[in-house]
């Protein structure tokens, strides 16, 4: 007979802590959201100190327990002390989801040294720094982990008249990074893995669509998803349910791009 319940499934993350980077909008706003329904203690970062506020408001005001933390994740000393601060407030972090990220939206060729390193840094290097400093005290307290890495298709696909090279490369990089890391921490009972979305609601995709125009139609399905549709991915990743799960990478991307 099998210890786990039937289904071996649960959203119950009571007693868990978790930290959202990118939080002040659209992917990273909803992921907050969501842990914080499900009894996580949230922490959620971001570069825009009143978006934060607000949304902690509102978790705060729904029940929830909430620490916000100005961050910007190209900064390594940011990065560790915003750690530091969210350990001293809410405790030794369970969840990471290293969501926050720029795109280049340029060509590779017109790429100049500053966005090259907002980019680099902002969609993998900080994510590097943040996933270690949290896995070290993991493995040091000898307690289990998750961490989720929002990558993208973009990971994946590239497409004429996008100019997206150097996101493309970070993204591709992230989910190889999710893998590596898979690997070497699996032994302390840390899964990695990484989310890669296709067109969601965002502030990015708005962006893109000011300057490239509703490209929505050329979709199977001819819409751009709710960041919502997303929750049930997020929930599996992040609970128990997972424990056998690391080193994946699951697109969701509602059959926009080919495979």
């Amino acid at each position: 007979m099998t210890d786990f319940s039937t289904p071996n499934f649960s959203i119950d993350l009571g007693g868990q802590v978790a930290l959202v980077t990118g939080a002040t909008a659209g992917l990273g706003e909803r992921f907050a959201r969501v842990l914080s329904a499900c009894g996580a203690k949230v922490a959620i970062t971001g570069r825009r100190a009143q978006r934060l506020e607000q949304l902690a408001g509102e978790l705060r005001a729904a029940g929830g327990e909430c620490e916000t933390v100005v961050m910007d994740m190209t900064d390594r000393e940011q990065v560790r002390a915003g750690l530091a601060q969210v350990e001293t407030a809410l405790g030794t972090v369970d969840i990471l989801v290293n969501n926050a990220g720029v795109p280049d939206a340029q060509y590779a060729t017109k790429i100049g040294d500053e966005l090259f390193d907002q980019v680099v840094n902002t969609n993998l290097e900080g994510p590097w720094f943040l996933s270690c400093a949290v896995a070290q005290r993991l493995i040091d307290e000898k307690r289990p982990g998750r961490i989720v890495n929002v990558a993208s298709m973009a990971a994946f696909v590239t497409q004429a008249g996008a100019p997206q090279a150097l996101y493309s490369t970070t993204k591709a990089a992230l989910v190889r990074m999710t893998e590596a890391m898979a690997v070497e921490w699996a032994g302390f009972n840390i899964n990695v893995n990484a989310i890669a979305p296709g067109t969601f609601a965002s502030e990015m995709v708005d962006g893109m669509m000011q300057r490239m125009g509703d490209f929505s139609g050329y979709f199977p399905r001819k819409r751009v998803c709710d960041p919502a549709q997303m929750d049930s991915t997020l929930l599996f990743l992040v609970s128990p349910s997972s424990e056998c799960v690391t080193g994946t990478c699951i697109r969701i991307d509602d059959g926009q791009l080919g495979r």
